[in-house]
């Protein structure tokens, strides 16, 4: 295949993936609330969207469960991640493999079968349950890229550590987490992304209560496409992009 064929393959494939969000972003802007036809440039629906209070008590919830929600995962998984990597025990193969059960694992599933151990638990739906369900959600993907990154460690040196003097908690707070921060970082930034974007689980685990982003998104197309909801999608949009480029940036191995 000559260059050119590639250039035009790669094209077309770019353009099938991210021509809708194109469309999006280009009628955010649009100065017609109702028809699709260009009717000029406007930032009025951005300035609607700024006092819309629903939408942003909506978006600081879902900052909120995001937020946390990574943060326990990423203490979770990276835990989890340097049990794996540093100690061989009955079950580690099944513990690993779990992990990526998990991650292939449907949304609906998950979020059904966290339905019912909340109902059976007599839990009522709501923050609590809803933090659970997206760190259930997000642990896998950080134990994953962290133990990636425990790959290229050197053992010799958690060895000359403990020949040093050094015990397991001092071995994994001053060598195991500094040579591993850029993926911890990167695996909070993609649990936080996974967390912001998620609407079926989401759906199932939250009660009336608690609202968040996604949700509120959905109850507004179900009435109709509007400018305002364009805008909206545009800046979660610029929040995933922003999030899934510091992950890569830490993620990238040092030349």
């Amino acid at each position: 295949m000559s260059r050119r064929l590639k250039w035009i393959y790669a094209g077309l494939v770019y353009a099938f993936l991210y021509l809708p969000l194109v469309v999006v972003a280009i009628f955010s802007f649009n100065d017609s609330k109702y028809s699709l036809a260009w009717h000029g440039f406007t930032l009025r629906w951005y300035e609607k969207l700024w006092h819309n209070s629903s939408l942003m008590s909506a978006a600081l919830n879902s900052l909120l469960i995001a937020g946390c929600a990574a943060t326990l995962a990423t203490l979770m998984g990276t835990v989890a991640a340097f049990i794996m990597h540093q100690y061989r025990f009955p079950g580690r193969k099944l513990l690993f493999g779990s992990l990526f059960v998990m991650m292939m694992s449907p949304d609906i599933v998950i979020a059904i079968s966290l339905l019912l151990l909340f109902l059976a638990l007599h839990l009522p739906l709501g923050f609590p349950t809803l933090l659970v369900a997206h760190a259930v959600l997000c642990v896998p993907f950080v134990a994953t890229t962290v133990y990636s990154r425990f790959h290229g460690f050197q053992r010799d040196i958690l060895d000359a550590a403990k020949d040093l003097g050094a015990d397991e908690y001092q071995v994994f707070r001053f060598i195991v987490i500094p040579l591993a921060l850029p993926a911890v970082v990167g695996g909070w930034l993609l649990s936080f992304t996974l967390s912001l974007d998620d609407v079926i689980i989401s759906f199932f685990t939250t009660g009336p209560d608690f609202e968040v982003l996604p949700l509120r998104i959905y109850s507004m197309v179900r009435l109709g496409i509007k400018p305002d909801v364009n805008a909206l999608c545009v800046v979660m949009m610029g929040i995933t992009i922003v999030a899934l480029v510091l992950s890569r940036t830490l993620l990238k191995e040092k030349e």
